[in-house]
């Protein structure tokens, strides 16, 4: 077990749920925790309850975030259960009436009503998503009860561990209007010492993202990583089994294949597999000098001559995918694929453009030689 992998992978590890993982990792804590700390700033909280690291990204991207969640009145109601929970003891039961009161008592946005079933629909959303995390056990009853008749009932039990999801704040967040205020307030304790905050932002981007492409915003970060790259490198496989490549215009952290360190590129599915087979089609297109590679190695195209590649890659190489894409209209596979690739951050779209990260050209697959359409 690798107790840093662990940690950057999870959110935390619940002595309620995994007491074992959590004795081990409690007792290995002193190992990382310097590193967590110095070279990246995160807070490491240890107690009764939950061992945690408190990850902040330098740069907040598009994929993070609660994936569960499709619609911003699930965090609201998310953030609410988190309140209602503040005033309830560890192991303390309540039924699911007392919450919908609350929350219903609460929400501004708009008048809830529970008998309509988009209401209740996301509110188990969120209810589910408290159980699987540990916040929330179930005593009694279904979820699926409710989603049928809002009369229905569930008893919960409050595991004690919903007041250490949420960051803990040194300012008033209140007058706040953006997610940018937050990033800008994690530097305000170091902001004294720019090298500090560069560092611990090159590391959280190399680690907790999928790389560093230079820009000129992030000039600075991208000229710590060449002018470090050999002590970055000895720091980060000390830790777990990795190799920093730095080209002229990006820079990336490509994790060994024992390393078990969160969400990779490429994952074990169908997906991934396109990803890779588009990045094969766009490098061909560079190579021959089809699509014109720019100065920071990314490479702009029109929104028409996007969509053609994505369609040129169903058609090439979709005899090769699993049914559900195989048998995608063209259409579905577009909006499902581009998807992906925005989630990912490796194309962007602009107003009139699409614009193509350096790592989508650099990770790219090809179906075997033996392999006939």
């Amino acid at each position: 077990m690798n107790t840093l992998e662990v940690l950057l992978s999870r959110r935390w590890i619940l002595k309620s749920r995994e007491k074992e993982l959590y004795y081990r990792v409690k007792d290995d804590i002193g190992e990382v925790k310097r590193f967590l700390m110095e070279k990246m700033g995160y807070q490491v909280i240890v107690n009764p309850y939950l061992v945690k690291v408190e990850k902040v990204p330098a740069k907040a991207e598009r994929w993070m975030g609660i994936q569960e969640f499709t619609e911003p009145i699930e965090y609201a109601f998310f953030c609410l259960i988190l309140m209602f929970l503040e005033n309830k003891e560890a192991e303390e039961q309540f039924v699911l009436s007392e919450l919908t009161e609350y929350v219903q008592g609460q929400y501004r946005e708009e008048q809830i009503d529970w008998t309509v079933y988009r209401y209740r629909r996301h509110l188990i959303k969120v209810m589910k998503y408290c159980v699987s995390e540990g916040i929330l056990n179930v005593d009694d009853g279904s979820e699926e009860g409710f989603a049928k008749d809002y009369s229905g009932e569930v008893l919960y039990e409050n595991v004690g561990v919903s007041r250490f999801f949420m960051r803990n704040f040194t300012q008033d967040i209140m007058e706040y209007s953006g997610y940018p205020d937050f990033l800008k307030a994690e530097w305000i304790a170091v902001d004294e010492d720019r090298g500090i905050v560069r560092r611990q932002r090159v590391y959280r981007r190399l680690i907790m993202s999928m790389g560093i492409c230079r820009m000129e915003e992030n000039e600075e970060d991208f000229a710590y990583v060449r002018n470090y790259r050999n002590m970055i490198q000895g720091d980060l496989e000390n830790l777990f089994p990795c190799e920093l490549q730095v080209f002229r215009s990006s820079a990336y952290l490509i994790m060994g294949e024992d390393s078990r360190m969160g969400r990779f590129l490429p994952e074990e599915n169908t997906l991934s597999d396109i990803v890779l087979l588009c990045g094969q089609l766009i490098r061909e297109k560079a190579d021959s000098g089809e699509y014109e590679i720019l100065s920071d190695d990314s490479i702009r195209i029109s929104k028409e001559t996007f969509r053609g590649l994505l369609e040129e890659c169903h058609e090439r190489f979709g005899s090769g995918f699993i049914k559900t894409y195989r048998e995608m209209v063209t259409e579905e596979f577009f909006q499902e694929i581009s998807a992906c690739l925005k989630n990912l951050e490796l194309v962007e779209e602009e107003r009139e453009d699409v614009l193509i990260r350096p790592v989508l050209g650099r990770v790219v697959g090809k179906y075997p030689s033996d392999f006939s359409p």
